[in-house]
C-alpha cells in the first residue's frame, strides 16, 4: 500500500470520505484540501446508469460553463480559404487544412479542439486513428463540424465543453480552477450536472446519477450527495 504524505493527511482529515456532500458544501471542502503549487484543475465525475454499449444509452452533449474553464483553450480549424478568416478573427489559434493534416498525421496534436467544416470531412476524417484515441476529433453532435466556424470558436473560447460517457459508464471532465471562488465552481458544476440531468435516456432504466465526486488535481475526491439532483 501506497504511503501516504502529510499533505495527503492532512486533506483527509479535513473531511469525512463516507459523506455525500451538498455541491455547495463539496465545492468549500475543494478548495481547502488543494495544495499544488500550481492553479490545479477541479473535475466533476459522474457515474451514470447507462449501459454506454447501447446506441440509444450512449450520453453525449455539449455544455456551456457560466465561467468558462479559467484556461485557453487551444483552437484548430481546419476549414476552405475563404473561411480561414473569419476563424482567425473570431480567435482560432491555428487556421488552415492541407498543412495541418500532414502536421497531425505527423503525430502533431498540440491543441485542445479542432473545429471543421462538413465540406472538408472527407480530408479530415482520416485523422480519426490519431485524434479519436486523444478526444479530438470533430464531431457534428459537439458542434464542432459546422459551417459557422466562427461561431463555433467563439463558443468554445467562451467555456463550452464537450462531454462523452466513457465504456465503464462515467463522464469525467473539468469545471474550473481551484482559483476560482467557491460560487462559480458550484455554478460551473451545477450546470454540468442539471446537463447529464436533461440528457437521461429514455431507455435508462432504474437510478440514472449513480455517484458524484468533486476533485482537484492531484486532492482527494470528495462524494457529492447525487440525490440533489435526480429527475
Amino acid at each position: 500500500m501506497a504511503k501516504l504524505t502529510k499533505k495527503k493527511k492532512e486533506a483527509l482529515s479535513k473531511f469525512d470520505k463516507s459523506r455525500e456532500y451538498p455541491l455547495n458544501e463539496a465545492v468549500s471542502v475543494i478548495k481547502d484540501i488543494t495544495f499544488t503549487k500550481f492553479d490545479a484543475s477541479v473535475d466533476v465525475d459522474v457515474r451514470l446508469g447507462v449501459d454506454p454499449r447501447k446506441a440509444d444509452q450512449m450520453v453525449r452533449g455539449t455544455v456551456t460553463l457560466p465561467h468558462g474553464l479559467g484556461k485557453d483553450v487551444r483552437v484548430l480549424v481546419l476549414c476552405s480559404p475563404d473561411k480561414e478568416q473569419e476563424a482567425k478573427d473570431a480567435g482560432a489559434d491555428h487556421v488552415g487544412l492541407d498543412e495541418y493534416i500532414k502536421k497531425i498525421e505527423g503525430g502533431w496534436t498540440d491543441i485542445d479542439v479542432v473545429i471543421t467544416m462538413p465540406t472538408v470531412m472527407a480530408k479530415v476524417g482520416r485523422l480519426g486513428r490519431v485524434l479519436g484515441p486523444r478526444g479530438l476529433m470533430p464531431n457534428p453532435k459537439s458542434g464542432t463540424v459546422t459551417l459557422d466556424v466562427a461561431n463555433a470558436v467563439k463558443e468554445v473560447k467562451a467555456g463550452k465543453v464537450d462531454f462523452k460517457v466513457d465504456k465503464t459508464g462515467i463522464i469525467h471532465t473539468s469545471v474550473g480552477k481551484a482559483s476560482f471562488t467557491a460560487e462559480k465552481l458550484n455554478d460551473n458544476a451545477r450546470e454540468l450536472i442539471n446537463t447529464l440531468v436533461k440528457l437521461r435516456p429514455a431507455s435508462a432504466k432504474g437510478t440514472y446519477i449513480k455517484s458524484i465526486y468533486l476533485s482537484s488535481t492531484m486532492s482527494p475526491s470528495v462524494m457529492v450527495d447525487k440525490n440533489t439532483f435526480e429527475n
